[in-house]
């Protein structure tokens, strides 16, 4: 914590070392010392200045879209790794739906 030039080593707390900076700032650049905040200059400014809202790149339906899109093809090249590379077939193999007749024929034990 700062200590108050002014003061013979008394310790300030946060508000007040804020308010020392806060003074120091507008010393520094000129300006008039900032009010004490309050909500209802907040709710002012507020009413002054409307937020604006925030533009988005890629809107969120596209997003959905997209997410979407990529766990398919991850699904899928996935399979194909999986079948291909781990367990030595062909990996367009795996797209085929006999396949997975033959995998759900082993699941269920039909066969």
């Amino acid at each position: 914590m700062a200590t108050d030039p002014k003061s013979t080593g008394k310790k300030l707390n946060k508000e007040q070392e804020r308010e020392k900076k806060r003074q120091a700032l507008d010393e520094a650049t000129k300006q008039k010392p900032a009010k004490a905040s309050s909500k209802k200059q907040k709710s002012e400014a507020k009413e002054k200045f409307p937020k604006k809202g925030r533009r988005r790149v890629l809107p969120i339906w596209l997003r959905i879209i997209l997410v979407l899109l990529f766990s398919a093809a991850a699904l899928l090249i996935g399979l194909m790794v999986g079948y291909g590379v781990i367990g030595d077939g062909n990996p367009t193999d795996a797209l085929e739906m006999d396949t997975w007749r033959h995998i759900w024929d082993i699941v269920t034990k039909t066969e």
